[in-house]
């Protein structure tokens, strides 16, 4: 009942999502909703052993030597099945999976059974003196190097035999140490839990509060139809009708740079005229003159006379050369552009200018309607969602929940003193084993420091003193303990190797691996009426492809729980709540807006009329020819200043006198003419060239030009008259398209969040991972795992320690009797046997030692 609460809590996450067909996809602004609300949960599931973790992976490898095969996942899904044994191949591959389990196994099974019956039988052979139990030691040359290699032996084997108590100690108190500080972790998950089911709501309502911020944004562009729609509408006839707007407008700058024009070649010509007249009769004027002076006798000198016929040879180019009388005027083109000017086009185009840049107030006063009740839509789109938002039992289902987890805390809470006491008691009975192994390593370390400190190598064996006998008693103390406790520690190395390695094999790594979710996601494995068992038990609805391993890594990466789980299937949201049932209204309203653009007056027919008689002015009759003709010529038939220079230098070839000043004063005289009159003509002539050539420009085709303005000016208009209502109904697609828009990203977004932020569901994979990989895996199977690796590796080492102690306590202990060494004439080589010669121990002689 309480998952069945949980996944109705969360599916309600999927409240805002709907499927919205747009009409038009244009790229709306991008609407910022922010980010939703989410707290950090705290628990980390993942745990690093520490230095123990290198005796961690020791072990693994061991058991990979043991157990190499890959996971029998066939055999595991008939298992569950209840379908092995059905065919004779299962044992078969059930025991080449488990070969390395049963052959170590069987191995310590046999430890288990034989050492105590070896023992059992050394005890009694020594009682019978056999077996080392004869108070009695043969003299050998080499027994001194046999004692140091027995001692150095059972010291190894003794040193191996306290690293492995060692791992066991270490692998038991760090298992003590991690079930200790476990509850920390599990007041974590629940915290993540409860984290988990509290900001569930929250981020509900921050879903459902961001639908304020499309709205807005949609009554933001509702209440800016003119910026936006008309804008868009005035942009679209804008390519036709500003064009023809521009090219009138031109066209009135034209009437104005022609009148202009007109009025300057008006000017020019009477300026032009009245120039030449003076400038020709000031230079007939210094003909006569020059002429005058160069009729002087001083000319008649040889000196001075070719100079003075080259002077006067050049007298005929001091004249105007360019004759402006003759050019016809323009007074009647003057006029009839003054009478077009009358009437101000320019004014008349900037009223079109400005009808047609009112069309966003034209859109907006013939909207005001519609826009009214698309607001109301969107309003009551917002009141739908706060009222189903309210009906949802989200209240009830938090408290059931929270109930539920309250208690399994609880729960958790009362009896976590038991488990720590329990196992308190397997620490305390995995102590005493790892005791028993350090009591028979206490003997042999004691053994061996007293052999060793108390040897003499003077002494006879019937003479040694306390301190070396003491060391081989405690020797053979250490070899009876070992045949006591070996088979004792052996059993539970055996239980625990079976049990931890195939925990480790058939969970912990398919669990890491996720093949353990493959086997539990096989078709009708949990139930053979169900193909999906996760969908079945959720949905009811085994044909729902919902799998472990899908969950499991979905939660893992921190998706939301109403993608991981597919709440869809479970609960369809759309059907109560379907914003794209609004949109179709909002978009049908938006469809139904009508704006009538006929008032916009782009040029009337006064404005065309002023334009057709431009072009009958008359200025294309102008004899443009005759103009230029005149105007490409100098002003004089001589550059003045050059034939003044060229005069004074001619001066400077006569001798010094009269005559020479006369002609330099002729010379300055030309240059003063040249400054004064020909200087202005030219700026006249170049102000005559300018205009004529402008008026050439703009006569040219005037009356084909004038008519295609027109033409242009009446197409704009006929396109906003009669084809507006086609491009309105475009950009009116495309201004829905944008408030829709808003729509689809408040979707899209909610999706997002939903699948990736919403109810997060992280917490469910960690406490998964907590149960298995942490608690099982890594605090428990690695702990007992290494455990039995250390314990079972010093059982064996015991092996031979005990016959190393039994060999090293000969010489060690003190002796009833011993060889004599006599002549050698017995043949003997002074090596006597006891019973021959019945020597005794004067010192000490006790069989009460013998075992």
């Amino acid at each position: 009942m309480a998952v069945e609460l949980c996944l109705l809590l969360l599916l309600f996450c999927g409240s805002t999502i709907s499927e919205v067909q747009p009409i038009y996809k244009p790229p709306p602004g991008t609407l910022d909703f922010g980010f939703v609300p989410a707290k950090t949960y705290d628990t980390g599931a993942y745990h690093e052993p520490g230095p123990i973790g290198i005796l961690f992976k020791i072990v693994h490898a061991f058991l990979y030597l043991v157990q190499p095969n890959s996971f029998p996942q066939d055999l595991i899904r008939k298992l569950a099945q209840q379908k092995f044994g059905n065919t004779q191949g299962d044992y078969q591959k059930a025991i080449y999976y488990e070969i390395g389990f049963i052959v170590s196994a069987a191995l310590g099974l046999l430890f288990i059974l034989l050492l105590p019956l070896v023992g059992l039988c050394f005890c009694m052979c020594r009682c019978c003196d056999n077996c080392g139990g004869e108070m009695h030691q043969r003299q050998k040359k080499n027994a001194d190097c046999q004692r140091s290699c027995f001692a150095t032996f059972l010291f190894v084997a003794s040193f191996i035999i306290s690293v492995g108590v060692l791992c066991a100690y270490a692998a038991n108190q760090h298992l003590t140490n991690q079930v200790r500080g476990a509850k920390k972790l599990l007041n974590s998950n629940f915290k993540d839990l409860k984290i988990f089911l509290n900001d569930t709501p929250a981020q509900i309502d921050y879903l459902v509060s961001q639908y304020n911020t499309t709205k807005d944004k949609a009554l933001s562009d509702l209440n800016n139809v003119g910026p936006l729609l008309g804008s868009r509408v005035q942009e679209q006839l804008g390519k036709e009708v500003r064009p023809a707007l521009d090219a009138a407008l031109t066209m009135a700058g034209a009437i104005r740079d022609t009148k202009e024009a007109l009025e300057n070649v008006s000017v020019s010509v009477e300026v032009l005229q009245e120039g030449t007249e003076r400038l020709h009769a000031n230079l007939t004027d210094v003909k006569m003159h020059l002429s005058n002076t160069l009729n002087d006798s001083a000319c008649s000198a040889a000196q001075a006379a070719s100079t003075c016929n080259i002077i006067r040879n050049s007298l005929n180019q001091l004249n105007i050369n360019a004759n402006f009388s003759g050019l016809p005027g323009v007074s009647s083109q003057l006029a009839k552009v003054n009478d077009v000017l009358k009437i101000d086009l320019s004014s008349l185009v900037q009223k079109g200018y400005a009808a047609f840049n009112d069309t966003p107030d034209l859109v907006v006063n013939q909207t005001r309607n519609i826009l009214s009740d698309i607001k109301n839509v969107l309003e009551s789109v917002g009141s739908n969602i706060t009222t189903f938002t309210k009906t949802l039992p989200v209240q009830k289902i938090l408290a059931d929940l929270t109930i539920y987890l309250t208690q399994s805390e609880a729960y958790v809470q009362d009896y976590f003193p038991v488990v720590e006491q329990y196992d308190f008691y397997r620490w305390l009975g995995c102590l005493i084993l790892c005791c028993m192994v350090v009591l028979i390593l206490v003997f042999y370390y004691l053994g061996l420091l007293c052999g060793t400190c108390g040897y003499d190598k003077h002494a006879s064996p019937t003479t040694r003193g306390c301190i070396s006998n003491t060391g081989g008693n405690f020797l053979m103390a250490g070899v009876g303990f070992s045949f006591l406790f070996s088979w004792v520690l052996m059993i539970v190395v055996v239980l625990a190797f079976v049990a931890g390695g195939n925990v480790e094999k058939l969970v912990c790594e398919p669990f890491e691996e996720k093949t353990l979710f493959k086997v539990l996601d096989t078709p009708y494995l949990l139930n053979q009426h169900w193909k999906n068992y996760l969908s079945g038990i959720l949905f009811k609805n085994p044909n729902i492809n919902l799998t472990f391993e899908k969950v499991y890594s979905d939660c893992k990466e921190n998706k939301g729980i109403y993608t991981s789980l597919h709440l869809e299937h479970l609960f369809n949201i759309t059907e109560f709540l379907n914003i794209s049932m609004y949109t179709e209204d909002v978009a049908l309203k938006i469809e139904h807006i009508q704006i009538n653009l006929s008032k916009i007056i782009l040029l009337d027919e006064i404005g065309k009329e002023n334009l057709l008689n431009f072009s009958s002015s008359g200025i294309e009759g102008i004899n443009f020819a005759a103009y230029l003709t005149e105007i490409n010529k100098s002003v004089t038939k001589v550059d003045l200043l050059s034939f003044a220079n060229d005069l004074e230098a001619r001066a400077d070839q006569l001798p010094k006198g009269a005559l020479e000043n006369a002609l330099k004063g002729h010379a300055n005289n030309i240059r003063m003419i040249h400054n004064q009159q020909v200087v202005p003509l030219e700026q006249a002539m170049s102000t005559l060239n300018q205009s004529i050539r402008l008026l050439k420009r703009t006569s040219s085709e005037l009356t084909v030009k004038v008519k295609n303005v027109i033409s242009a000016v009446d197409a704009a208009q006929l396109l906003i008259n009669n084809n507006a209502s086609l491009v309105i109904v475009q950009e009116t697609k495309k201004y829905m398209g944008t408030i829709v828009g808003y729509f689809e990203q408040y979707v899209e977004w909610v999706k997002e969040s939903i699948a990736m932020e919403v109810a997060a569901c992280k917490p469910i994979a960690n406490v998964i991972d907590t149960a298995v990989d942490i608690f099982l895996c890594s605090y428990i199977t690695d702990s007992v795992n290494t455990f039995w690796f250390g314990l079972g590796g010093s059982s064996i080492f015991l092996i031979p320690a005990i016959i190393f102690a039994v060999k090293l306590s000969k010489y060690y202990r003190r002796m009833d009797t011993e060889d004599v060494y006599d002549d050698t004439e017995n043949g003997n080589n002074g090596y006597h046997k006891e019973h021959l010669y019945g020597i005794h121990n004067p010192v000490f002689t006790s069989s009460v030692e013998q075992w």
